[in-house]
């Protein structure tokens, strides 16, 4: 069950969304983001939680390997970023220096997820993150290319669908076999959750991205025709929409890619993909086939990703490979 390594991994995400929230706001209003070598944003704030994920997964469990989307490249090529991030990260980690803060960040540059190896993706959604919108914390742990655990920290989300006076900031988590639950980021009850139980497709809501760059819309609606959905899909950024699909807001995830050649990075899905699972979901990519963390950072052999209550997964992975093409 992983029980330790959820209830710490738990903690540092919460730690992690508490960082990201402080800085949401300033990082905003200053437009303080630069653009990676693929063109991707990446703030402060996201080298400022993996430094401090780093150094707590570290302690806490030395002997474990870290695989996380950035390194420091980007404060090579922006050194002007480094006191700003040594400025975020010593509200958690008083003795950072510029050369830990070097150290940290690159060693999550693990390759593929042999052994045990954490997931994670310091702020997936950059750009809800700079909207002021959703964006999560991900941070899974993988074993031998499986994944055992995950934790998504939502800082942004609604603790209650609908219910703006419940307060905003969800953590999910889950470990294989033992469920998935979500709690208040800001403390509360945990409690179990699960999938909506929905067989009609036609009575179902898609969840997909806010951004157009990120999977083809006009693609994802024509799916939704031919399964007789006529609800406005619910649009929200990184891996929110696992969580939200997870406690039955939404029945179906769909990330169809715009170029056949583009795949998935391992730590935008493994934390979501054990979540929804356990909820009582079911992920695969366009070809119905379950996804495989063990590659490395992209899920090499995987086109697209299907993410549903899994009572309506075949008929929605159908409809996608013969609007996709995949069965030309």
């Amino acid at each position: 069950m992983h029980s330790t390594e959820l209830d710490t991994a738990v903690v540092i995400a919460t730690e992690a969304c508490r960082l990201a929230r402080a800085a949401q706001d300033a990082i905003v209003a200053a437009g303080d983001a630069v653009s990676k070598g693929d063109r991707s944003p990446v703030t402060v704030a996201d080298l400022a939680i993996q430094v401090v994920v780093s150094r707590r997964l570290a302690n806490a469990f030395p002997g474990d390997r870290l695989l996380a989307e950035e390194s420091s490249a980007v404060l090579a090529r922006e050194p002007h970023l480094t006191g700003r991030v040594l400025e975020l990260v010593r509200r958690h980690l008083p003795d950072e220096d510029a050369a830990s803060l070097v150290r940290a960040l690159d060693r999550g540059d693990a390759g593929a997820a042999v052994g045990r190896t954490w997931v994670l993706d310091p702020i997936d959604g950059t750009k809800g993150f700079l909207r002021g919108d959703q964006f999560a914390i991900a941070l899974a742990l993988v074993v031998d290319g499986e994944v055992r655990l995950g934790v998504l920290g939502c800082p942004n989300l609604a603790v209650e669908p609908g219910d703006a006076a419940a307060g905003r900031g969800v953590v999910f988590a889950a470990a294989g076999g033992g469920g998935a639950s979500a709690r208040p980021l800001d403390g509360g009850t945990v409690r179990t959750i699960a999938v909506d139980t929905l067989d009609d497709p036609a009575e179902a809501r898609f969840c997909e991205s806010v951004e157009a760059a990120h999977a083809d819309h006009s693609e994802q609606a024509e799916i939704a025709r031919r399964l007789g959905i006529t609800a406005p899909p619910v649009r929200i950024d990184s891996q929110c929409k696992y969580g939200v699909v997870s406690r039955g807001e939404a029945s179906i995830y769909l990330r169809l890619p715009k170029q056949k050649d583009y795949r998935e990075k391992v730590w935008d899905h493994a934390a979501g993909a054990i979540v929804l699972t356990e909820a009582g979901g079911r992920v695969t990519d366009l070809a119905g086939e379950p996804l495989d963390f063990s590659q490395g950072r992209l899920l090499g052999t995987h086109v697209g990703i299907v993410a549903t209550n899994g009572r309506l997964h075949d008929r929605v992975v159908a409809a996608c490979r013969e609007v996709v093409g995949l069965d030309d």
